[in-house]
């Protein structure tokens, strides 16, 4: 019996040992783990169900007779539950086989040991909008350097994956989080009910097809990984945090000057060797990171006007700055530029950027369109940099704006910001 057409089907891979957090206790699958009394399959089931997501399918294999004994036909949660149960361990991808021309649409894959709020109807459409065989849902997190890395384009099509024990240089930090959107068309390659691993076996081969794609958001995804990670989240569930960071909720951003805010001004950057963050400006992003602000970079970068960089060159230097956050438990969640500039006679110039637009600050028009993607209340929100000009754009975004000087540094003017809009 194949599944409805209308409805959005969420396969949760709910098969796993944990052995990480046996510690916790041994007696029960990874994602029956209590977080603040419920276990974590009870969690995600609550955030599906709010976004009528109601048909679910679980993989279970380790103890997962108790996994079926807690969440039954699902009735007693508002929802439908049907099994995948593996006698042998068949991997992350290899129960799939079991719904193999059964699911006819697009379906969700979610990891069954994270803790998420997630506007999941947005990221279908994203998926489906792009005709894509696979989408990864990706963020930036505060490990990067212990994570695979994703590297994709504009568009947010994956064009390399690394895993952590690849060398990699400067990259991205934009890490797989363990929510997917697949197509049924991904499942032809299964040939058989055996033990197949996801990303090694399935996604990556597909990578050349030009059709998997990432959807890059700050919302809450955590995985219980650890017993550390477990405490943080059941702290972050107590505080409000995993259900205020839906984007269906209005946020709230710290918005970020890059050079002479984060980095030493060293005039026009051309190269990431050029690239070197100021004291205190990690700790000052990792702070941002912990209360819940979006950290987001509104940056002029008239080397794109003037041809004294490419957009290649650009990204490599945001890279090295993510890279070089990321080492230090920091990370920020866009970046917005603005290539523009106006005045002309410049050797090798690029014409179609030599314009008056409203986007290179004091406009505001980076932070407007940072506010239209993550639904930002600029009233709520606050602009950081060097300069009158960030000050100006701050100001008419409607944002409050806090003006750095060579006596309060990113750490301190932080510090002061998080004790005002608590």
């Amino acid at each position: 019996m194949n599944f409805g057409v209308s409805e959005m089907i969420a396969v949760i891979m709910a098969g796993g040992k944990g052995t990480r957090v046996a510690s916790v206790n041994e007696a029960l699958p990874k994602p029956l783990l209590p977080v603040k009394g419920k276990p974590v399959l009870e969690w995600q089931l609550e955030c599906l169900k709010r976004q009528n997501i109601t048909h679910i399918v679980m993989t279970i294999g380790y103890l997962g007779e108790q996994i079926e004994r807690h969440f039954g036909d699902g009735s007693r949660f508002g929802v439908t539950v049907e099994y995948v149960r593996e006698d042998v361990p068949l991997g992350t991808a290899g129960a799939l086989y079991d719904l193999k021309g059964r699911l006819i649409e697009d379906f969700l894959l979610i990891n069954g040991d994270l803790i998420f709020d997630v506007d999941l109807h947005h990221f279908m459409a994203f998926h489906k909008a792009r005709g894509a065989l696979a989408t990864l849902l990706v963020h930036p997190n505060d490990h990067p350097q212990d994570s695979g890395v994703i590297v994709a384009d504009e568009d947010g099509c994956v064009r390399r994956w690394l895993t952590k024990e690849e060398e990699r240089g400067w990259v991205p930090n934009c890490v797989n989080a363990g929510i997917h959107a697949l197509s049924p068309e991904l499942l032809r390659s299964l040939t058989g009910r055996r033990k197949t691993d996801l990303d090694r076996e399935l996604l990556k081969p597909s990578l050349p097809s030009g059709r998997v794609f990432c959807y890059k958001t700050p919302e809450y995804i955590k995985d219980m990984g650890t017993p550390e990670r477990i405490r943080e989240v059941e702290q972050d569930i107590a505080s409000g945090r995993v259900q205020a960071k839906n984007l269906r909720r209005t946020q709230r951003a710290v918005f970020l000057d890059r050079d002479g805010t984060i980095n030493r001004y060293a005039g026009f950057v051309r190269r990431p060797e050029e690239i070197e963050l100021l004291p205190g400006a990690a700790e000052a992003i990792r702070r941002i990171n912990q209360s819940g602000y979006l950290a987001i970079v509104v940056t002029n970068q008239p080397v794109i006007a003037r041809g004294e960089a490419t957009w290649d060159d650009l990204r490599e230097i945001h890279w090295k700055l993510e890279t070089l956050l990321g080492r230090e438990g920091a990370y920020v969640d866009d970046i917005f530029i603005c290539p523009h500039h106006p005045h002309k006679g410049f050797e090798g110039e690029r014409p179609e950027y030599k314009i008056e637009c409203g986007c290179r600050k004091p406009k505001p028009g980076l932070l407007l369109r940072a506010a239209e993607k993550y639904n930002i209340g600029l009233s709520e929100s606050w602009m950081i940099g060097d300069s009158q000009s960030d000050m100006l754009a701050g100001e008419a975004a409607g944002c409050r704006t806090v003006r750095l000087d060579g006596e309060t540094g990113l750490n301190e003017a932080v510090k002061r910001l998080l004790s005002e809009g608590a």
